[in-house]
């Protein structure tokens, strides 16, 4: 993939990224938040799907399982947490707390899929968790509530990259990115149905909130990064510039809602940003990106060849 394609989809994404935690948050002065996520989402999924009719839909049960299941994690619990979080706290610090994800992806790529990272990239999961105990106050810690969903909404991303990481390949980026929204919205739609006292304010403020949401915070978003995230041959390198969207989601709450941010925020955040970068600055343990690639062709070309013998297939 060419570099500066590659930067410039990146930039995009986390300035998509951290700007809707300030639009987010103008959008639940008028509705509840598990409404406003759901409508979201599945206002963006509808809008895309005039536009895929031509593109290659899943074929079998077990990929729209996949689907599905990235839905859940992506959306419903990502965004579920999100704003239900900024409900209690500011939305430069949800952002902050959200994006701890990429550390989270060492872990878990490390537990699940037998990625071997190095002791620098240890040391910046240690790194980053020490930024998270500061953010939060330290020894003096009083963490809301929302600060939980906010570290919650970071567990279901890190858990969500690596499904896209192993199972992006196999659909075509836009529909990966309408189909995880859909079902992500309606299963949003439902809880808030289920779960919370409905309410919803139509008006230009609220309105406009919600089309930005839906349009550039999750079509051209989601778009963008699962392009990015599913050519790259490490989620882990490549989630570790999801440190720009906690900047993007500071600077647009203080820009936009006038938002003020402790020092210890500022001084978490720094740590938070030097381990996301140490943890992810060499890479993991395994063939180069090159090699990999190869590999990776061969083998599709491998499985063309015995589809086209077995056509049953």
């Amino acid at each position: 993939m060419n570099r500066y394609l590659y930067g410039a989809l990146v930039l995009l994404a986390t300035f998509l990224m951290g700007s809707s935690f300030s639009v987010g948050k103008i959008g639940l002065a008028h509705a509840s938040p598990l409404l406003l996520a759901g409508l979201r989402f599945t206002l963006a999924g509808l809008l895309m799907a005039p536009f895929l009719w031509r593109k290659p839909l899943p074929g079998r049960l077990s990929d729209w399982a996949k689907l599905a299941a990235i839905g859940l994690f992506q959306t419903t619990g990502v965004m579920g947490c999100i704003f239900l979080s900024m409900r209690t706290i500011p939305s430069g610090e949800t952002s902050i707390l959200t994006f701890v994800n990429p550390l989270l992806v060492i872990v878990l790529g490390s537990s699940f899929l037998g990625m071997r990272y190095r002791l620098a990239q240890w040391l910046g999961v240690l790194i980053g968790a020490a930024g998270v105990f500061i953010s939060l106050g330290g020894f003096r810690m009083h963490a809301a509530e929302g600060t939980w969903l906010g570290l919650g909404a970071a567990l279901f991303w890190a858990a969500a990259t690596l499904m896209a990481k192993s199972w992006g390949a196999q659909f075509n980026s836009w529909i990966l990115t309408a189909g995880q929204m859909l079902f992500g919205g309606v299963m949003l739609l439902a809880l808030s149905f289920l779960d919370e006292p409905v309410s919803l304010d139509l008006n230009p403020s609220s309105l406009g909130a919600l089309l930005y949401l839906a349009v550039m915070g999750s079509i051209v978003q989601f778009a963008s990064w699962y392009y990015v995230l599913s050519r790259s041959p490490d989620p882990g390198k490549t989630s570790s510039f999801l440190f720009l969207a906690p900047l993007f989601g500071v600077l647009s709450g203080h820009f936009i809602l006038g938002e003020t941010v402790q020092p210890a925020l500022y001084a978490g955040g720094v740590c938070i940003l030097a381990g996301i970068f140490l943890a992810n600055r060499t890479g993991f343990r395994r063939p180069s990106a090159t090699a990999a690639g190869e590999g990776a062709s061969h083998a599709s070309e491998r499985k063309g060849k015995a589809r086209s013998n077995n056509p049953t297939k």
